[in-house]
Order: C-alpha cells, then sequence, then structure tokens
C-alpha cells in the first residue's frame, strides 16, 4: 500500500505572471469554476429531462500584496484603463504553483488570458499599524490544474 501524503498547506505558493516579476502575495482567491446544464426533451422521450453541458463560467480571481515601489500591477491595469493597447495584447497566463513544507511545487493552476478588471488601492490611517494592501482582481478564461 503506499503511503499517504500529507495535505498541501494553503499558505506556501509562488505567482507567476507572463512578463511580471512580482515580490509576493499574501493572498490570491481562485473563485469556483463550473459550467452551466441545459436541460433538454423532445416530445416523443420519456418524462426524464436530458441534461447537456452549456456555457464553461470561471470566477475572478482576486490577487492581493503589500505595498512596494513595484509598478508592474499597477501599469498593466492602466494599461486597460488607457485603451491603448489591445485586449488580447494585455492578456497573460498566471500560473499559481503550491509547494510542500521544503519548497518543493507540488500542484499548480493555470488561469489563462487573464486581464485585470478592478484595481483596488489600500486604505490609509495615520493611528493604523496594517501593511498596506492593493487588490488586483482579474477576469479571465479559464482555470485548470496543471502538473507542477
Amino acid at each position: 500500500m503506499p503511503e499517504r501524503q500529507d495535505p498541501l498547506r494553503n499558505f506556501r505558493y509562488r505567482l507567476e505572471i507572463d512578463g511580471i516579476e512580482q515580490a509576493g502575495f499574501s493572498e490570491v482567491t481562485i473563485g469556483d469554476l463550473s459550467t452551466d446544464p441545459i436541460e433538454y426533451r423532445e416530445g416523443d422521450e420519456i418524462t426524464t429531462v436530458r441534461k447537456l453541458n452549456g456555457l464553461n463560467k470561471y470566477a475572478n480571481v482576486t490577487l492581493k500584496w503589500g505595498i512596494t515601489d513595484s509598478m508592474e500591477l499597477a501599469d498593466w491595469h492602466q494599461l486597460i484603463v488607457d485603451d491603448a493597447t489591445p485586449l488580447a495584447d494585455a492578456r497573460r497566463t498566471v500560473t499559481v504553483r503550491v509547494q510542500d513544507e521544503a519548497g518543493n511545487e507540488r500542484a499548480a493552476y493555470q488561469i489563462t488570458k487573464a486581464w485585470p478588471c478592478k484595481y483596488d488601492p489600500s486604505d490609509f490611517n495615520a493611528t493604523g499599524n496594517e501593511v498596506a494592501i492593493e487588490t488586483l482582481e482579474l477576469c479571465n478564461e479559464g482555470v485548470k490544474r496543471i502538473a507542477p
């Protein structure tokens, strides 16, 4: 019997974005993936409805990170805002690589044709002591689990 593997932790991961180097992210939220069912029945069939697969839907991906002097992600969003670059040129492939305790990559998720659809700069409070967090929401056209 093969040795049982412990589940991977959700706090050890790396994020890769085509052409963008970012030190680290405090949170990556991959939304749910769903396929809409299409109910179909012809008049001469039994009274049970058949269910066919319809449109695939991929929820947005949310990235959160502490503000640094890096402008790469804000500049990526600005490409969309300025509308100076065709959307096809602004799309990127994003890969989340999950690591085990030793830092070995054990699982990965690939987000395809992603582009920033929402950017939320941090709130600031002179009486607080929290890290300033920026948030970027990515629209996408596919999420799949891939080999690490």
